[in-house]
């Protein structure tokens, strides 16, 4: 998959916390949300992210799926998979989703997506979850794929992304 010119990446992530957002057992994870977010948003290639109320310590967690709150969704646009790569495996966000397991349930579906988006373009859950259900229907296309579909994605191969739990 190659990225013309004109567009960026949009990718989302949903995963199920073992808890509710107060319970102790995600107490950590919940913890650090600010930390790992606002470093992604300080990141070179970062272009855009959901919020959620600004409440600290919450993330994105009050973008619930089907009325979930468990279920919970990371959105974000980046300039390219490159900035995204680094982010994920080459920050302290590494650390966290390598221990993803401890906080969140092993989704049998596809948990991932990404796609191409008009420069400018800010997606919203709903045109996500789309694009994920599309994946999880028609399997990888240009319009949702995943990490595998694309060639320049060097840190995701290195890092071979277990399939245990959402990020």
């Amino acid at each position: 998959m190659k990225q013309p010119n004109g567009y960026h990446l949009a990718e989302l992530n949903v995963g199920r916390l073992l808890a509710p957002t107060d319970d102790p057992r995600v107490a950590e994870f919940m913890a650090n949300l600010d930390r790992v977010n606002g470093l992604g948003k300080r990141m070179p290639g970062f272009v855009w992210m959901m919020e959620g109320s600004g409440e600290p310590g919450t993330g994105n967690t009050e973008n619930a799926i089907g009325g979930d709150p468990q279920f919970v969704a990371n959105l974000t646009v980046w300039e390219d998979v490159a900035s995204l790569e680094q982010f994920v495996w080459g920050t302290i966000h590494k650390q966290f989703y390598e221990r993803r397991q401890e906080w969140f349930e092993l989704l049998g579906d596809q948990h991932f997506v990404m796609w191409l988006v008009p420069i400018g373009h800010r997606p919203g859950l709903d045109e996500a979850l789309e694009r994920l259900e599309q994946l999880r229907r028609d399997g990888p296309s240009e319009h949702a794929f995943g990490w595998a579909e694309l060639k320049q994605a060097s840190k995701w191969r290195d890092n071979r992304c277990a399939e245990v739990a959402a990020e």
